[in-house]
């Protein structure tokens, strides 16, 4: 089964007018696939380079030599972070001949993990995020399939759910004692999973570095390291705390999620959807699953935060449309979803004009004159005017 990804255009796009084009995300997100689709529609020379097979990384012993000698191909190099003195040659083959669709870069860590990126290329590079699947791509006829097993390509489309589970077992097994190392991080892979598996069960909790500090007897700065760590290789999502300049005493700490809801429901040890439906986990899993989904729906340049006042003033999500406007979104696992105090008075307070109630219901129907439910086969609808 192939799944079209969102984002394939707009790469393409970039393609024409950026000479360095990166595609971002977490290992096995189907970085490669999608390079390799994109690179049967281009119309000129092609030459891929895969840091992870020794043939390839032969070819780059002298990387001038061989890189300078397709000025007018496109040039593929996947895990790049694994070789991140590349940047600056890119750098200077780019300058001499600065034209759209030079080089393609596939990695697994945000350009803040690999420095030399932002250093070397600003103004010459554009950088696209590949999510694991959302259900813009996947349709809306297996919602709870996608909800359970994640959208990572190979758990979400395995056969059946234990193939699913094997396979993310073997993802968090690998990202913790290969992928990590790999990026140059050291870092004992029972510490880090020990982190993992406390921040899964505060999914969608206010990050609270003391409490995780003295659970593991490490410092405070140890696990706020941790933290980044995590959501430099996109597995964490650390959701902020919108707080404009008004007289209220504001949450500031922000809200950490697992970004994908089958890593998280792994690490939960949630093995079906009857297990979830039971698990204290049930309504934070679906809230952060709706949210990633809300995030991968709206234009990536639109900010997305979460807003709560010492008050108990509450939105789960607030995003800015392209006019700058508020617009609120609230999370409820219930097919009577209701709306509390706090959700009102947070709603006044940003003097939101748009709202949304993302449910799992059928129906979108009015709650007043600016909120209305939202099903979530309808997420699509998120971003409109």
């Amino acid at each position: 089964m192939m799944v079209g990804r969102k984002c394939q255009e707009q790469i393409k796009k970039s393609l024409k007018k950026y000479p360095v084009v990166g595609i971002l995300g977490s290992r096995q997100t189907g970085k490669t696939t999608l390079a390799g689709m994109i690179q049967k529609e281009m119309g000129k020379k092609v030459v891929s380079l895969d840091l992870e097979l020794p043939s390839d990384l032969n070819k780059l012993r002298d990387p001038e030599l061989y890189l300078g000698q397709f000025e007018d191909a496109l040039v593929i190099i996947d895990e790049i972070q694994r070789m991140p003195s590349l940047f600056p040659l890119i750098r200077v083959l780019v300058d001499k001949k600065r034209v759209g669709g030079r080089f393609l870069i596939l990695g697994s860590a945000s350009p803040e993990l690999i420095k030399h990126a932002s250093e070397s290329l600003a103004g010459r590079i554009i950088y696209h995020e590949l999510t694991p699947f959302t259900l813009l791509e996947t349709g809306y006829k297996d919602v709870p399939g996608l909800w359970l097993r994640g959208g990572y390509p190979e758990s979400y489309l395995s056969k059946t759910d234990e193939d699913s589970r094997e396979w993310r077992q073997s993802f968090i097994k690998t990202y913790l004692e290969r992928d990590i190392p790999q990026l140059g991080i050291h870092i004992p892979a029972a510490h880090l999973g020990r982190f993992w598996s406390m921040l899964a069960h505060m999914h969608g909790q206010l990050w609270n570095a003391s409490q995780l500090a003295g659970s593991l007897g490490i410092s405070a700065p140890t696990v706020r390291r941790y933290l980044d760590i995590l959501t430099e290789t996109f597995i964490t999502r650390q959701l902020q705390s919108y707080y404009p300049n008004m007289k209220k005493r504001m949450v500031k700490s922000p809200k950490v999620y697992i970004r994908d809801s089958g890593l998280l429901h792994s690490l939960l040890g949630i093995q079906s959807m009857d297990d979830l439906q039971g698990h204290p986990s049930l309504g934070s899993s679906w809230e952060g699953f709706v949210i990633e989904q809300v995030i991968g729906s709206i234009p990536k340049d639109w900010e997305a935060y979460f807003y709560r006042t010492g008050a108990g003033a509450e939105i789960d999500l607030v995003f800015f449309d392209g006019r700058k406007r508020p617009v609120a979104v609230e999370v409820k696992y219930s097919l009577s979803p209701k709306i509390s105090k706090g959700f009102w008075q947070a709603f006044s307070d940003l003097s939101c004009k748009k709202g949304f109630v993302v449910y799992p219901g059928e129906e979108s129907y009015p709650i007043d004159n600016h909120i209305s439910t939202l099903p979530i086969k309808e997420i699509g609808r998120i971003a409109e005017g």
